[in-house]
């Protein structure tokens, strides 16, 4: 975690959100976790929304559909247009209904932002797409490193515990495919984390919770089987 002020020790990027270049030097503006991806460096605040940077993989969720475009909640200030220029199907005019429907969830790029600070998205690429059922669960943005963990450590150790798959994007939204058992016990684990991830020792709290649930122990929030039905460290 950084404080405002405080110098970053990157060498090598550009002031991204969150920092300010001063005398040759980057500092925090706000207090969160540093994020170094190249070329920028930026810092994720701990509370408050998700803040688009170009290149995230970011979680969607349909809200309304118009003959061209698709409008998704992204947890940006404002929802944003996907064009249908941005997916990977030749579509008519109109089409649009037959291929998204609100409410449902896609994994798209963030292209960039115009000076207005809109966002673009694709969904055209590598592993974008629609997600097929499953369960959605947001968390703060700033806590997503910790569920990736070091090189996807964390990550792996919650889809090798659980069984279920799990799709994270940056935006906080983490998708959950799997049985509701499954689902019960990853949502008991990102509460953990969105709780305690700013705590040292974070992964052995983790695995102690993968441990109990494996054994027939609960976790923090018991309430989970009921609703389940349905970097770094």
């Amino acid at each position: 975690m950084v404080l405002p002020g405080e110098e970053l020790k990157v060498s090598g990027l550009r002031p991204g959100f969150g920092t300010y270049r001063e005398d040759g030097r980057l500092y925090a503006s706000v207090m969160g976790l540093l994020s170094a991806r190249p070329p920028f460096a930026r810092v994720i605040p701990l509370a408050g929304r998700y803040i688009p940077q170009k290149d995230d993989l970011v979680l969607g969720v349909v809200q309304a559909v118009g003959p061209t475009y698709w409008l998704l909640d992204i947890r940006a200030p404002h929802f944003t247009p996907l064009h249908v220029s941005g997916v990977p199907w030749q579509l008519d005019y109109g089409e649009t209904v037959e291929y998204l429907r609100p409410g449902e969830t896609v994994l798209v790029r963030v292209e960039g932002l115009d000076e207005n600070r809109r966002v673009g998205v694709s969904m055209s690429g590598p592993n974008l797409g629609k997600l097929d059922g499953g369960f959605l669960v947001e968390i703060s943005p700033s806590k997503v490193p910790r569920v990736i963990g070091k090189s996807g450590s964390m990550i792996q150790l919650i889809q090798g515990s659980t069984g279920a798959r799990l799709v994270v994007g940056q935006n906080g939204r983490v998708w959950i495919e799997g049985g509701p058992e499954q689902i019960r016990k990853v949502r008991e684990v990102l509460q953990l984390i969105d709780e305690e991830g700013q705590r040292r020792g974070l992964t052995d709290r983790v695995k102690a919770l993968l441990a109990a649930q494996g054994s027939g122990g609960r976790g923090s929030d018991a309430s989970f089987q009921d609703q389940a039905e349905e970097e770094k460290e």
